[in-house]
């Protein structure tokens, strides 16, 4: 039986592997400095870069001239968002809302770690991500990467960590690489992202002007110049500000991209209720409304017998009517109802049918009622998020209303929204909204459990309000001064409000969300490392896996590994004195408890499940394994055994 990885993706091996496929010629090896020693040298897989450049072009680029964007630490960026981690996310049932029946995914921990443990298990699977992320505008917090370098070196290179070494640390305008820190930071995430969006996916990024024009070269060397769908303005300020000293800056930007423009469809903003109003009739295929056929000057003169033997031939003025249409095509067209003539009051007119559109096409330049007045405080729109806390917890977060317009461009009805920098969790309520027109979506938030604490101190009257605001609800229901706390409850509340509001058509509606959390492996190194072990010390070792570990911990690292959803319902069982773990009707099976009887092994092979996974110190020796493996064979031949 084959050991589970448990760890993330190697991107830059994959991407090895593709360029092997392609160009053969171009794959050499070197020496594997890590893992070579004195008495025997270990060699690894590389690229003749060289060769790979003649490979691609007759002319060879040379020299130092050359178009680019680039800043300090782009390449260490990249090598960052291949490098594969050994962590997991932790299932946490009794922060989760409606655990066993939602299928939507709240995750604590650093976005770019997570990010790389999605990468298999949502790998082309979401269709529209959002981000807000840090504007860089010299009082932000930023994520701080490691990027391969030790402690001591990142300390001396950004010169500045909070007090706890944590890796979000603001990035102030006096930091030498103010600009480069922050490409780097939103660099590698942006390449993980792209790897997660369906062929036909979108993505909305919301930046101002700190660092749209740094954005958008990165998006485009990200997603290809040629999948720039635009660069949408919203106004988010009324009334003026004091944020410049010459102009008053009333706007954000969101820059949009496609994972592949020729795949995505038309992009439809919903009509209003008033404009609706204008559709009088309906069919079978849909409301339209009748409008006044249109006439110009032409050749195309004939008469109109209306059903009162009346003769349309001339308008008011004595002049024969020139039609739109052929006389042949007109005639076909009342044949088909496409065109009536009816009286209106003693006037004969001659109308045609005109279905109502998907949508108009949105406009480039847009406001919503939620915007921030000259005073400095956000007017109340529908959903507000302050109706669920009556007071301002948060500094400025991102209106429902504007998530809900980006929302319907091109959102199916079953589809996945993912939002990594999910701040105050808009993105949940918007969705969940959404969805009351009868969708399915799903939603993905990502969050850095922030400590709120510190913002108490602010030298920004407002932010010191909010952030006090913010710890006295936290305190209120005895939860951790984090960000995340806050939000999770902003989304808990947002939901029950929701189904408030229409108990009698959200009886079906999923409001909740599974909580997972990043964390350390599951593994000991010794799993990771079994060579750098003696056989005294091994069997010292009664397991390899962390003493602080469940079944369900696991369970979500196996599906990770494997590249499962892991929204999926699933069951636990008792079969034969050992715990059994279904998931998804069978695409996978899991026992982790220790000496697993043959009889167990029969009854998960006869179910035929698509994976099964046990644990490796569940079986007394090396026959009983052999012995598992032969069970399998013969009762479910198709299905992958692995042990961790």
């Amino acid at each position: 039986m084959d050991k589970m990885r448990m760890e993330s993706p190697d991107m830059t091996a994959q991407n090895v592997d593709r360029i092997a496929a392609l160009f053969p010629n171009c794959v050499t090896e070197v020496l594997d400095e890590e893992h070579s020693t004195p008495e025997k040298k270990v060699y690894k897989r590389a690229i003749n870069f060289e060769l790979l450049k003649q490979m691609l072009s007759p002319d060879v680029v040379e020299g130092n001239e050359r178009y680019e964007f680039t800043w300090v630490g782009k390449k260490a960026a990249i090598v960052e968002a291949n490098q594969p981690i050994r962590k997991t996310l932790r299932p946490c049932k009794e922060e989760s809302k409606d655990w066993d029946t939602t299928e939507n995914l709240y995750i604590e921990g650093d976005n770019l770690e997570v990010l790389k443990l999605l990468q298999e298990s949502y790998l082309g699977k979401v269709k529209m991500i959002y981000i807000d992320p840090p504007y860089n505008t010299g009082n932000d917090f930023i994520y701080a990467d490691d990027f391969m370098h030790s402690q001591e070196q990142e300390n001396q290179q950004m010169g500045m960590y909070d007090e706890d070494g944590d890796r979000l640390f603001k990035n102030t305008d006096t930091n030498g690489r103010f600009h480069s820190d922050w490409c780097s930071m939103i660099y590698s995430r942006l390449h993980l992202a792209k790897n997660l969006l369906t062929d036909d996916g979108v993505i909305f990024i919301s930046i101002d002007d700190s660092e749209v024009k740094n954005l958008k070269n990165i998006c485009d060397e990200v997603f290809g110049a040629a999948n720039f769908v635009a660069q949408l303005i919203w106004q988010n300020k009324k009334g003026g500000g004091n944020d410049s000293t010459h102009i008053a800056i009333e706007h954000e930007y969101i820059l949009t991209y496609a994972k592949n423009i020729a795949l995505l469809g038309e992009f439809y903003e919903s009509y209003s209720d008033d404009y609706i109003k204008r559709y009088k009739e309906e069919d079978n295929i849909g409301r339209f409304f009748w409008d006044t056929f249109k006439r110009k000057a032409g050749k195309q003169y004939y008469p109109i017998t209306c059903p009162d033997g009346t003769v349309l031939e001339y308008d008011e003025d004595g002049n024969a009517i020139s039609w739109l249409r052929s006389k042949a095509r007109f005639d076909s067209d009342i044949a088909a109802g496409e065109i009536r003539i009816i009286k209106i009051g003693e006037k004969w007119s001659v109308q045609f049918k005109q279905r109502i559109p998907l949508g108009k096409t949105p406009r480039s330049i847009f406001t919503t009622e939620t915007v921030i007045d000259d005073r400095g405080t956000t007017s109340t729109g529908a959903s507000d998020v302050y109706d669920y806390f009556k007071k301002d917890v948060f500094s400025n977060p991102k209106p429902v209303e504007l998530i809900r317009f980006l929302l319907g461009f091109g959102l199916g009805e079953n589809d996945i929204v993912l939002d990594f920098f999910s701040g105050s969790g808009t993105t949940a309520e918007a969705v969940m909204r959404s969805n009351l027109e009868g969708g399915k979506n799903k939603f993905i938030l990502v969050q850095l459990p922030e400590n709120i604490d510190p913002l108490v101190n602010s030298s920004s009257a407002n932010a010191k309000r909010v952030a006090e605001n913010a710890v006295s609800v936290l305190d209120e229901m005895e939860h951790p001064h984090l960000l995340t706390e806050l939000a999770k409850e902003r989304i808990r509340r947002a939901g029950e409000k929701i189904k408030s509001e229409s108990p009698l058509t959200t009886a079906d509606l999923d409001v909740g969300f599974r909580v997972l959390k990043l964390d350390d492996t599951n593994m000991k190194d010794v799993y990771y490392a079994l060579d750098d072990y003696d056989q005294g010390l091994l069997a010292g070792l009664e397991s390899n896996i962390k003493d602080d570990r469940t079944d369900l911990d696991l369970l979500f690292g196996c599906l990770l590994d494997w590249g499962l959803p892991l929204s999926m319902p699933y069951s636990s069982e008792q079969i034969d004195g050992c715990t059994v773990h279904t998931y998804n009707d069978g695409d996978l099976i899991a026992c982790f408890d220790e000496n697993v009887p043959e009889s167990v092994v029969e009854k998960i092979a006869k179910r035929q499940p698509l994976r099964v996974v046990f644990r490796d110190s569940g079986f007394a020796n090396s026959p009983a394994k052999i012995n598992v493996t032969e069970i399998f064979k013969l009762l479910a031949p198709d299905t992958r055994v692995k042990v961790i």
